[in-house]
């Protein structure tokens, strides 16, 4: 006779416990808004697990706050933090530099050297350099609506021109090869190198003398012989490029301001 299991579990046998279904905590934001002013203004929130307290930081660059939390720290006491301090962001905002549009009439810099933007409705081509009164100028054809994205594709390709010459040389000299050069718009490094030896660069460099440009181009070569900071990075830099403590120094004055002109057309 065949017998067949039980379908039940006997009487004292442990029995299975139901899986249990776990919840997920609630993401943490990544921001909040503050009034100020009767504006609300954007608190971008960081947690560092290295900060023993709460911080605040405007920069200059993107023009926003960064508020820094301790591993143990709240939302509630970061917000609370934030809005006891808003005397003290008011005013660093304030401190800032106005933003410079892309307009008729603005004045925005073309490898370290003040040009005046200038309309020209009516004649051919987009934009070029030029001079009025012995001052450069740029002047831009076209619809009005259409000025601002023109300067900007204008300053992109001057920038990708002026960086892949750069980086090329530099690679040239120093004995190695690079991959593609690509422009982006980051407001905490000027340019980057992969392992495979792409390089990006923020297309602002333009707007920066070209002693500048060019020592981001040497810096940017060097990491295809070493991909770190070390002496020997430092080594390839300064024969690439010997006046690099200028062009630090230049950046560390001035590279902030290069964020308040225009915008990124991308």
């Amino acid at each position: 006779m065949l017998f067949l299991p039980p379908l039940f579990s006997r009487p004292g046998a442990p029995k299975k416990a139901a899986p249990t279904s776990r919840i997920a905590p609630p993401a943490e934001p990544a921001e909040f808004r503050l009034d100020l002013d009767g504006e609300p203004i954007l608190i971008a929130l960081r947690r560092n697990p290295r900060a023993r307290r709460y911080t605040l930081r405007v920069r200059a660059a993107s023009r926003d706050v960064v508020l820094t939390l301790p591993a143990r720290g709240t939302i509630n006491e970061a917000y609370d933090f934030a809005r006891r301090h808003v005397g003290w962001i008011r005013v660093r905002l304030a401190r800032l530099p106005q933003t410079v549009a892309f307009v008729p009439g603005a004045v925005i810099p073309l490898r370290g050297t003040p040009h005046r933007i200038l309309h020209r409705p009516g004649a051919r081509g987009t934009v070029w350099t030029g001079t009025e009164d012995g001052a450069p100028v740029l002047y831009v054809a076209g619809e009005a609506a259409h000025v601002g994205r023109r300067i900007g594709d204008f300053l992109k390709r001057e920038a990708r021109g002026a960086l892949t010459e750069a980086a090329r040389r530099h690679a040239l000299a120093l004995g190695v090869s690079i991959a593609r050069v690509t422009l982006r718009d980051t407001a905490s490094r000027w340019g980057s190198c992969s392992s495979t030896g792409a390089l990006s660069f923020s297309w602002r460099l333009i707007l920066a003398p070209g002693f500048v440009l060019d020592y981001l181009a040497a810096h940017e070569v060097a990491h295809r012989r070493e991909m770190n900071h070390g002496p020997r990075f430092w080594a390839h830099v300064d024969r690439l490029f010997p006046e690099r403590v200028a062009a630090e120094a230049w950046l560390k004055k001035h590279g902030a301001e290069l964020h308040r002109y225009g915008a990124d057309e991308d």
